[in-house]
C-alpha cells in the first residue's frame, strides 16, 4: 500500500493557532504511529466481530479506500474488544465469489482507532467493479463490492449516482437505503449528518426499541461519538448501502454540534472546551467512515475537502464548510440581513478552500462541474411582502462568499456547474444567480438540496412553513417540504437528470418508493427545467 504523506497534505490552516489545551487533555486522542501493544495471533470474540459492516469510499482510476471496524459488542464500551492490536486480513478479487484474488494483504486494528480498519487498495484496473473481504482470526466479514472511477480525460458515456443526508436514527427506519441498495449506481454521496448528537429516548423514538442508558446523553466525549456511530451503523438497509457502492462522504454540524461554526459551539462553550469535543467528533467519524490516510485527524483538525474526477464527464469538488466558517454575521437563526454579512473577510471555506475551489474549477476539463456540499445555496427570503429575513447558516448568512463563488464560475465560463446539498430535511431544485433579487439576472449554475433520509419522521413541519415563502423566491423551481429519500441522478454529455426518490414512510422499514418529479440540466444551457 502507498500511504498519503499526511505531513505534504494537511494545510498550514489545519496546523494553525489554537489547539494547545496540553498533552495530558488530549493523550487518549494521540495518533498511534507504533503499535507497542502486543497482537492477538489466535483472538476469540464474544459475537461477531463484524458487526458494523464493510465500506469502501473515494474512488480513484487506481485505488479505493476499504472499511471496517471489529466491534463483537458495538453497544458497549470500546465495542467489546480488548486493549489489543488485531491483524485483519484482506483481498480484493474481480469476481463476487473472491475466487480471483488480484490484491490482499494485512492491516493491524489498535485500539487507538477503535479497531477500525483502513485499507488504501492500490494497483487496480480504472473503472471497473471489484469484490472485497476482510477476515480476523477465523472470523470473515460479509463480502462489500466496490469500483474504481475512470482515468482522467477517458471517454465516459455515463454517470450513475445519488446523494443523500440527514439520517436521524431515531427519527425513523432506513427504507430510504433499503431501496437504494437496488439501484444500479457508481457511487453515493453522502452530504452530511450521518449522526445527530442529542440524546435519544430510552425507547429508542420511532424505532421502539430499549437503548442502553448511555444513549440518553448529548455526545461529547469521543467514547459517546463511537457509540452513536456504532449505533447507527447497526442499520441493516445502511449497512447494505455500504456494502454496494463506494461513498464519498463530507460532514455537517450534527457530527459534532448544531450549528457549530469553527471553534464555536451552539452555546458558546469555552472554546477550549469544544476543541476538545471537536477533536473527539471528528476522531469518532474518521473511525467509522471510508476515509484516506490523508484524512487522519491532527486534534480539532482534520483534512476533508477533497476533489475526485470521472473520466471526461464530470469532476467533483466536495467541501467542508464547517471547520473554517467565521461565526454566522448576523447571529443565530432568521434575521434581516446585517451590516457585517456584507464582510468581505466572512467565509463559509477559508481562504485556502475557497482558493483550492477555484483553482480546480478553473482546471477541470470535464463536460460537467459538481459542487458537493452541505446548506442552501440559493437565497431563501423568509418574509412574505416588504423587507427580508434569511436563515443566518446557510449561504444566506454569507452573501459575498456566495457571490465570489458565482462571479467566478460566470466568469471563467466554468462547463456546467452544478450544486448538490443535503442538509434542509426538505427538497429544493433551483436556479443559481448572480442577482437573486433580480428575475432577469443571468442563471449561472443548478442546485438540487436532497431531502433527509429520515430526520423530522413522518411529521409535517417545513412544507406549511416555508411553502407560503417560495412565490418571493422565484428562482426556486421545486420546493417539497415533508417527504423522505434521496435523489438519483443519471449524467452524460448531453444532459443531467435528477429523479426525486420519495418513500412513503419512514414508520416501518419495508417502505416503498417512487420518482415524485425528475428535473432536467442540459449541457451548456444552465438552469432546470422539469423532465
Amino acid at each position: 500500500m502507498q500511504w498519503f504523506d499526511v505531513e505534504r497534505l494537511l494545510s498550514s490552516q489545519m496546523r494553525r493557532r489554537r489547539f494547545m489545551i496540553g498533552a495530558g487533555a488530549m493523550s487518549g486522542l494521540a495518533i498511534a504511529t507504533q503499535f507497542p501493544r502486543r497482537v492477538n495471533a489466535q483472538p476469540k470474540f464474544s459475537a461477531y466481530p463484524f458487526s458494523l459492516g464493510v465500506a469502501s469510499g473515494d474512488p480513484l482510476p487506481d485505488s479505493v479506500i476499504l472499511w471496517t471496524r471489529l466491534a463483537p459488542e458495538p453497544l458497549n464500551s470500546g465495542g467489546g474488544m480488548p486493549q489489543q492490536n488485531f491483524r485483519v486480513q484482506w483481498q480484493v478479487a474481480r469476481d463476487e465469489n473472491m475466487q480471483q484474488v488480484v490484491r490482499s494483504g494485512t492491516a493491524m486494528a489498535t485500539p487507538e482507532f477503535a479497531h477500525s480498519v483502513h485499507v488504501e487498495v492500490q494497483g487496480l484496473e480504472p473503472d471497473r467493479w471489484y469484490w472485497y473481504q476482510f477476515r480476523v482470526g477465523s472470523e470473515v466479514s460479509q463480502i462489500g463490492r466496490t469500483r474504481t472511477a475512470p482515468l482522467p480525460g477517458a471517454a465516459l458515456s455515463q454517470l450513475n449516482f445519488a446523494f443523500v443526508t440527514c439520517q436521524k436514527w431515531e427519527d425513523g427506519f432506513y427504507s430510504a437505503y433499503r431501496n437504494l441498495a437496488n439501484e444500479e449506481l457508481d457511487l453515493v454521496f453522502h452530504l452530511g449528518d450521518y449522526i445527530y448528537e442529542y440524546g435519544i429516548d430510552s425507547t429508542g423514538g420511532v424505532r421502539n426499541v430499549s437503548l442502553p442508558e448511555q444513549f440518553q446523553q448529548e455526545t461529547k466525549t469521543l467514547e459517546q461519538y463511537r457509540l452513536r456511530y456504532a449505533l447507527y451503523k447497526t442499520d441493516p438497509d445502511l449497512q447494505s448501502c455500504h456494502a454496494l457502492f463506494p461513498f464519498v462522504v463530507t460532514w455537517d454540524d450534527h457530527e459534532v454540534d448544531n450549528d457549530y461554526t469553527d471553534d464555536l459551539s451552539e452555546k458558546n462553550d469555552p472554546v477550549e472546551d469544544f476543541l476538545e469535543r471537536r477533536a473527539a467528533a471528528y476522531r469518532a467519524y474518521y473511525e467509522h467512515q471510508p476515509l484516506r490516510r490523508f484524512s487522519v485527524p491532527r486534534g480539532p483538525d482534520m483534512l476533508l475537502y477533497r476533489r475526485l474526477t470521472f473520466g471526461n464527464l464530470a469532476e467533483f469538488s466536495v467541501l467542508d464548510t464547517r471547520q473554517y466558517r467565521s461565526d454566522q454575521p448576523c447571529g443565530d437563526g432568521e434575521t434581516p440581513r446585517c451590516e457585517a454579512a456584507l464582510d468581505p473577510a466572512k467565509t463559509m471555506t477559508g481562504d485556502r478552500q475557497e482558493r483550492w475551489l477555484f483553482e480546480g474549477l478553473d482546471r477541470s476539463q470535464t463536460r460537467w462541474n459538481i459542487i458537493a456540499q452541505q446548506v442552501l445555496m440559493a437565497e431563501l427570503d423568509h418574509k412574505i411582502g416588504e423587507g427580508e429575513i434569511f436563515w443566518n447558516d446557510s449561504w444566506d448568512g454569507y452573501p459575498l462568499a456566495r457571490n465570489r463563488i458565482l462571479s467566478h464560475i460566470a466568469g471563467r465560463k466554468i462547463a456546467n456547474p452544478v450544486v448538490i446539498t443535503g442538509d434542509w430535511h426538505s427538497t429544493f431544485v433551483n436556479d443559481l444567480k448572480l442577482d437573486f433579487k433580480d428575475p432577469n439576472s443571468p442563471t449561472v449554475a443548478s442546485e438540487f438540496v436532497t431531502p433527509s433520509l429520515t430526520t423530522n419522521g413522518d411529521r409535517i413541519v417545513y412544507g406549511p412553513y416555508y411553502g407560503p415563502m417560495i412565490p418571493e423566491n422565484p428562482h426556486i423551481k421545486f420546493f417539497d417540504g415533508d417527504r423522505r429519500g434521496y435523489f438519483r441522478v443519471n449524467l452524460n454529455h448531453e444532459r443531467w437528470q435528477t429523479d426525486l426518490r420519495f418513500v412513503t414512510t419512514v414508520s416501518r422499514s419495508d417502505a416503498p418508493i417512487s420518482t415524485f418529479a425528475s428535473f432536467v440540466v442540459e449541457n451548456g444551457r444552465p438552469g432546470v427545467q422539469q423532465a
